[in-house]
């Protein structure tokens, strides 16, 4: 019989066969929940979104700032950035620093060799227009793309500056509470018994201090700034999270593999830091991004009541400002988009993150 009656090809393989189906690679838990994030859409765009954000209030000071990054003057290089030199450099009479949108300075930089090289929105956060032509607070203008609020600052720095504020504090809190949650409730569940019941006593008797009245009390002692609130808050963020770390302790800590951990006379620490709480990180990570909006939320009220920390931008201070001046949409109406843009972002990667975790989920 020849190779094409019995139905083979020139390579030898049959003409009727399917072709051989790949090889299935396998994929480690976290590849596999990493996958089921991706394929849901909002929040893989939503992390997208919130990293971009995230890198544009990181360096601010590249996008918005009232100083050059960079200048050239009578044949020499300058970069106002990081070092503003004196306004006699440039020809002015007064050894202060220099005022960059003064225009004498502009027209210094205005003539031929001369440049500054200034950044997308050339305004501080803690700039003051004294050159503005409108009251303040002043509506958006060519200047001031977003207006200004009621002390003349650019509504646009303010909003990205307080932005960067409200981001990194509540990764801050978020950072120090799930450790301490992470901490107690893993030794309330692997150790159990009296430890247990002991720290359950003492958990409920520090959750019925009144959080706020404690802060009214050390901001009457000490000065406010963004490391005692970090301070306070963490020490009761982390109550809610230790339940859930708590409870996965005490269900892993049966499990055979914990067993067997035993039984080859590791130590405790070995096994809870290689065995047990690799396996208790899901409510963990699932409750971050919403843990975060929490912290925002708990400044911004904060700046708003005016029990917050002064001299910084917050966006809790910009919505006191839009309710003390109703008819300065400006104000107002940018800061809340920007507030519940960035919490929308954050509750639709955490209802990602607890889909990508779900087990039951293809």
């Amino acid at each position: 019989m020849n190779r094409a009656a019995a139905g083979v090809d020139a390579d030898g393989v049959f003409a009727g066969a399917a072709p051989a189906a790949p090889r299935a690679t396998s994929l480690s838990p976290n590849q596999r929940a990493w996958a089921r994030f991706k394929r849901n859409r909002l929040g893989y765009v939503s992390l997208l979104a919130f990293a971009a954000l995230l890198v544009v209030g990181t360096f601010a000071e590249l996008f918005s700032n009232d100083r050059p990054l960079v200048a050239r003057y009578n044949g020499q290089w300058y970069f106002p950035i990081v070092s503003n030199q004196p306004e006699t450099v440039f020809g002015g009479d007064f050894a202060t620093p220099t005022e960059w949108d003064d225009p004498f300075i502009r027209e210094q930089f205005a003539k031929p060799g001369n440049f500054a090289l200034y950044t997308f929105n050339d305004w501080g956060s803690g700039a003051l227009d004294y050159y503005a032509r409108a009251a303040d607070p002043s509506p958006p203008s060519r200047a001031h793309w977003l207006g200004t609020d009621q002390s003349g600052r650019d509504m646009t720095a303010r909003l990205l500056y307080g932005f960067r504020v409200s981001i990194y504090f509540s990764l801050a809190l978020t950072t120090v509470a799930t450790i301490l949650g992470i901490l107690i409730g893993a030794m309330q569940g692997y150790f159990g018994g009296r430890i247990d019941l002991a720290t359950q006593r003492i958990i409920e008797i520090w959750n019925a201090v009144p959080e706020l009245y404690l802060l009214i009390i050390l901001a009457s002692i000490l000065q406010p700034s963004l490391l005692l609130l970090v301070g306070v808050f963490a020490l009761f963020g982390w109550i809610g999270l230790s339940d859930y770390v708590r409870a996965e302790f005490l269900r892993n800590r049966n499990l055979e593999f914990v067993k067997a951990a035993r039984a080859m006379g590791l130590s405790n620490g070995q096994i809870i830091w290689r065995h047990v709480l690799p396996n208790s990180m899901t409510p963990v990570i699932t409750f971050l991004p919403f843990r975060m909006s929490a912290a925002i939320l708990f400044l911004t009220s904060l700046d708003f009541l005016g029990l917050g920390v002064t001299g910084i931008p917050s966006l809790g201070d910009l919505l006191r400002q839009g309710k003390e001046n109703l008819d300065s949409w400006w104000i107002s109406v940018p800061t809340f988009v920007v507030l519940v843009l960035t919490l929308l972002l954050l509750t639709f990667i955490g209802d990602a993150l607890r889909d990508a975790f779900d087990t039951r989920k293809s």
